[in-house]
């Protein structure tokens, strides 16, 4: 009798269980579905002819698939020019943030203290200011620095905007590696810098990587720093020339701007599949003495 009473409690948790586990997927579903809905709209919006793109009864695939949209993109717009000066802004931005933050996570991390205090909280504070309260003061500094209309300008805000998210990262990537390897290293007579190139850094290697994704993608989707800083056609960056799609009344020639809007979205697609494996590679793979 116990014996069925445990089989029939076991057999209905398993049940219960097993439909949680569903509701799960399909939650998980559901909101895979609405992500994607834009990027796919996106797409299927790039490859519409005019006739297509003006029908009252939308589908998702075109019926018939076109190029003329990408070609009349490029023909409107320098958008190769514009897309190196987005590339060259995010990656000098991501570069530096990176070896900016990941020293001074380190002594954030390992060195509590009230510097480390007040660091955490400069981190939080900064990202709570909106960019409308910071462009006027942010303008004049950069004025009275002669930088303004200027790429090395524009990646200088870039910096001081990611560098505190950044730090944020990778103060909890450091914190997640043990000191007792640090402390072993030391008793095998490395030396601090030692300690750091050959037992550390290989460990903060995916918070590195992560963090540097994190600095080029802000950087390479910034839209308002950029309209406000650059004024020069040839330095404008991808996200400011895709506003030019828009006619003097507002009307956005909706097939060129899709097949634009569509190219500006791979580069972060591509560097995120490239570098995927290096986000999720294991924290301890440095930590195996050779």
């Amino acid at each position: 009798m116990g014996a069925r009473t445990t089989g029939t409690a076991r057999g209905g948790w398993d049940r219960t269980g097993r439909a949680g586990r569903a509701g799960q997927y399909l939650a998980l579903l559901a909101y895979l579905v609405f992500l994607a809905f834009p990027f796919l709209w996106l797409i299927s919006t790039a490859f519409k002819p005019a006739r297509e793109l003006g029908s009252l009864h939308p589908t998702w695939i075109p019926r018939d698939p076109t190029l003329d949209n990408f070609r009349q993109a490029f023909d409107e717009q320098p958008l190769l020019r514009a897309a190196g000066n987005s590339l060259l802004a995010a990656v000098c931005a991501a570069v530096i943030a990176v070896l900016i933050a990941t020293p001074m996570a380190y002594v954030m991390a390992r060195h509590r203290g009230r510097l480390a205090t007040a660091a955490t909280g400069w981190v939080v504070v900064s990202q709570a200011f909106p960019f409308v309260l910071v462009i006027i003061p942010l303008f004049l500094v950069l004025k009275n620095l002669q930088l303004i209309n200027t790429v090395p300008g524009l990646v200088l805000v870039y910096v001081v905007w990611s560098l505190p998210f950044a730090l944020w990262m990778l103060t909890g990537y450091v914190r997640a590696v043990p000191a007792e390897l640090e402390e072993a290293a030391a008793v095998d007579g490395a030396g601090r810098l030692r300690t750091l190139v050959s037992v550390t850094a290989p460990l903060l290697a995916p918070g590195i990587v992560a963090t540097a994704l994190f600095a080029f993608v802000t950087a390479w989707n910034e839209f308002f720093f950029a309209l406000v800083l650059l004024k020069s056609p040839e330095k404008q960056t991808l996200p400011v020339v895709l506003t030019h799609f828009l006619g003097a009344e507002g009307v956005a020639d909706l097939g060129p701007l899709a097949a634009a809007a569509f190219l500006a979205t791979l580069p972060s697609l591509v560097v995120f599949a490239v570098i995927q494996k290096r986000i999720t590679g294991g924290m301890l793979a440095g930590a195996v003495k050779s």
